[in-house]
């Protein structure tokens, strides 16, 4: 068996070659203007964008920062540049059912042409109308009709006052209504006088009074019918001169529209509607009066002024005539009404009204004809959102609705605008967990978003690659207004980029977090010049960036500074020296926000006899997760693979996490609580001096772990804050030596012999470091070498189940006494 590895220096970190780095500056490289990295999700949204089929939307996944919105958006943006603006539509009164408007579809900029004619054709019908009602033409024919009107009215009372005279009668008019009085020499009989007449005269009088009456209640019963005559024929010399004065006007407009057969159409109705209701173009005086004489009144009012000639107007939804290509919209609020549009009301005496010209666009009309990107979280958080966007997607069309209207919760009475055909490609922008979610929950979802663009969070780290980098900083740069990065500066960048990924082979494709620390670092260039002068504010150095690197730490660390205070007051009892049986540091990282720092924690181990049960004092008070648990069950798959193949395991032992008093999860502590398993087994000290991180399989062998660069400084923290005494170290899996990327001090102190670090890859190769004392291998015969740690372990299990044998033995015994 090899013994561990102490690694060298070069294997700490790895630098970034400035040899390979063919610039002085950024100012020397042309920027790279797409993402880097992201293949796999470049030729997702490229198939995405040029298939033309439904369903074939985009979800595109991953986490924040590796670019996913500037991606979508660069390439939609891209491809609707080479596309025409798509169709304009505007939404017009439906004459004959106001309630359910009409949506026109027109070519891009006749939306806002079209609303600007019928804006200036109501104006111009007003003063045509005006004139033509004030013209002494329409005066004449309108007082011969009433003229007519008042003839055959009074030729019927005429005729009733003839045979009324021949009878010695006379037809007045009294407050009471019309009645008949007998007359003598042209002069009305008073009361008495007529009392006076003879009884046969009076009822002769009265008989032909009672025939008089008979025929005039004919004469009147006929009034109504010649005035609804008059009415009638003033509304037809109305049509026919508001068609006069309309027709004109509208033949103009039909004929400049004419390869538009719907807004011909329309115009059509526009017409018809004018002349059947042109009494809407004259404010009526005195309540009714103008309806009473079927005359409009010709004083004009404007649209403001007179409600009712809104009904004319165009109400343009979405308007493409600025546009030079298919639009690309993102909605940052998509909620219901923000994506399929609303209907708006207006407060008037106390009650909600509303009409088509209160009829709103929302994401999804702006984005018609071209291209939609959304945040998928945002819009599974707004009610009705998601079902709406997917009722839109699967039916192809645009039909606006309120959230009432949808689910029937509201019996109000309101506008269905006409449904628009939607033509839309949807980007949504989440993370891997959310799409996966909708994947399994939603049987809609994989329908209409057939396509994942995966983001990746890292990409290979090599030269090409490194030069990549460089440009994309190079990009950044000049968009954010930045100084010139010198070439140890972009190196260093590149190598915080390995560190944030835990990988020296890998780099970052968290472009924020890059364009982050750009910034910063460029802050610091000028805040050092200023202090100091010690540098060219107009180029930003490797001092700079190490300078952000370490603020943005310190603006972090107050709680690793305050754990690390209370290891170095012995608050909490973490050992970096000396000898222990049982007992082990053992390291784990503290995620904070996007800070994360290591932390050693004392691990301690206790046996008695037993029945081979491994007790995690963690899981048994509900302080541990299932990865840990599983950990400590492969620590006793181990134990019995490897000692209790020729007798029971008759120990039981305790391991946990002293001072801890929080949850614990992950297994990459078991390799150091088997160490300390082993330790108590054995009897057999561990050195304070040395940490261990890494997990175990039952089969012994050491495997990777997260976090392994945190870990290690973590620890040599509390090394240095005590004092380096050359033979503190730490221990991590030989498959983790790939992912360093310590911080310069600690590389320091390793190349003078201040600090260690070994890489192992088998449980008796960490024992042996960590006690000096050979694990041993079984020889030809199964036994281990007297010496060894194995050896001892399986002694004191031997004995550990002798003794157990006997206690069992002697209890029988006892019971059979």
């Amino acid at each position: 068996m090899e013994p561990a590895k102490e690694l060298a220096v070069n294997a700490l970190y790895q630098p970034c070659n400035l040899d390979e780095l063919a610039f002085e500056t950024t100012a020397d490289l042309e920027g790279v203007h797409e993402i880097i990295g992201q293949p796999r999700a470049v030729e997702a949204v490229q198939f995405s964008i040029g298939i033309e089929q439904e369903g074939y939307n985009v979800f595109v996944l991953g986490p924040t920062g590796v670019g996913r919105h500037t991606l979508v958006c660069q390439y939609f943006a891209d491809k609707a540049a080479g596309e025409a603006p798509p169709s304009d539509w505007v939404y017009v009164n439906n004459f004959a059912e106001g309630s359910k408007p009409h949506a026109l579809r027109l070519p891009s900029g006749k939306g806002r042409e079209l609303q600007q004619d019928m804006e200036q054709l109501i104006e111009e019908l007003q003063t045509a109308l005006s004139t033509a009602f004030e013209s002494e033409e329409y005066q004449t024919r309108r007082q011969e009709a009433q003229q007519e009107f008042q003839e055959q009215q009074e030729q019927a009372f005429e005729e009733v006052q003839q045979k009324a005279r021949e009878k010695n009668l006379a037809l007045l008019r009294t407050p009471s209504g019309l009645i008949f009085a007998p007359v003598r020499d042209g002069e009305v009989l008073s009361a008495q006088e007529v009392q006076e007449l003879s009884t046969e005269v009076r009822q002769q009088l009265e008989g032909e009074v009672e025939k008089l009456q008979e025929e005039l209640q004919k004469k009147l019963q006929q009034m109504p019918r010649l005035q609804r005559q008059m009415q009638e024929r003033i509304r037809a010399l109305n049509r026919e001169i508001a068609a006069f004065a309309v027709g004109g006007l509208i033949d103009d407009l039909r004929t400049k529209h004419a390869a538009l057969s719907n807004v011909v159409s329309y115009l059509e109705a526009v017409q018809k509607d004018v002349v059947e209701n042109v009494q809407n173009f004259f404010p009526q005086e005195g309540g009714s009066q103008g309806a009473q004489s079927e005359t409009p009144v010709t004083a004009r009012g404007s649209q403001e002024g007179n409600p009712l000639l809104r009904r004319y107007r165009v109400n343009v939804l979405v308007d493409h005539s600025d546009d030079r290509g298919a639009p690309v919209i993102y909605e940052d609020n998509p909620t219901q009404q923000n994506l399929v549009g609303r209907v708006e009301h207006v407060a008037q005496m106390g009650a909600l009204l509303t009409d088509f010209n209160l009829i709103k666009a929302g994401a999804l009309h702006r984005a018609n004809g071209g291209y939609l990107i959304l945040d998928a979280a945002k819009v599974l958080q707004q009610p009705f959102a998601w079902e709406s966007l997917k009722r839109a997607l699967r039916a192809n069309q645009l039909r606006i609705e309120s959230p009432g209207q949808m689910y029937s919760l509201i019996s109000t009475v309101s506008l269905e605008p006409e449904p628009i055909p939607l033509d839309v490609k949807v980007a949504l922008i989440g993370d891997a967990v959310l799409y996966y979610l909708l994947s399994s929950y939603d049987p809609e979802f994989s329908e209409l978003f057939k396509v994942a663009a995966d983001f990746a969070e890292q990409m290979e780290r090599t030269s090409a690659s490194q030069m990549q980098y460089a440009r994309l900083i190079a990009h950044l740069v000049q968009k954010y207004e930045l100084h010139p990065f010198d070439r140890a500066a972009v190196a260093r960048i590149i190598e915080q980029s390995a560190r944030e990924v835990g990988d020296a082979q890998r780099l970052s494709t968290r472009v924020g977090g890059i364009a982050d620390l750009l910034r910063e670092a460029n802050y610091w260039a000028g805040a050092n010049h200023q202090t100091n002068g010690s540098s060219d504010p107009h180029i930003v150095t490797a001092a700079d960036v190490q300078k952000a690197i370490s603020a943005r730490i310190f603006r972090s660390d107050r709680l690793r500074e305050r754990m690390q205070e209370s290891i170095v007051r012995e608050t909490i009892l973490i050992d970096t020296e000396g000898e222990a049986v049982g007992q082990i540091n053992g390291l784990s990282v503290i995620q904070l926000g996007s800070f994360a720092f290591g932390r050693p924690s004392r691990i301690t181990a206790s046996i008695r006899m037993g029945s081979g049960e491994v007790v995690d004092i963690e899981r048994k008070v509900d302080l541990s997760g299932p990865i840990h648990a599983k950990g400590v069950l492969i620590l006793s798959g181990f134990l019995g693979a490897r000692y209790g193949t020729e007798q029971p395991l008759s120990l039981s032992a305790s391991l946990v996490f002293e001072q801890s008093y929080g949850g614990v999860d992950g297994d990459s502590a078991s390799s150091a609580e088997l160490y300390a398993l082993l330790s108590a087994i054995a009897e057999v000290p561990i050195k304070q001096s040395l940490a261990v991180t890494g997990s175990v399989n039952q089969h012994g062998q050491v495997q990777a772990i997260g976090g392994a660069n945190e870990k290690i400084e973590g620890f040599f923290d509390i090394c240095r804050a005590r004092g380096l005494t050359g033979q503190q170290g730490v221990l991590i899996p030989a498959a983790n030596t790939k992912h360093l990327m310590l911080r310069q001090d600690v590389v320091n102190a390793v190349a003078e012999g201040q600090f260690h670090v070994y890489s192992v890859e088998t449980i008796d190769q960490g024992i042996e470091l960590l006690t000096g004392v050979p694990a041993g291998e079984r020889d030809a015969e199964g036994t281990y070498p007297s010496d060894s740690i194995n050896a001892l372990v399986q002694a004191r299990l031997t004995e550990l189940a002798r003794k157990r044998s006997e206690f069992n033995a002697a209890t029988k015994k006892d019971e059979a006494a």
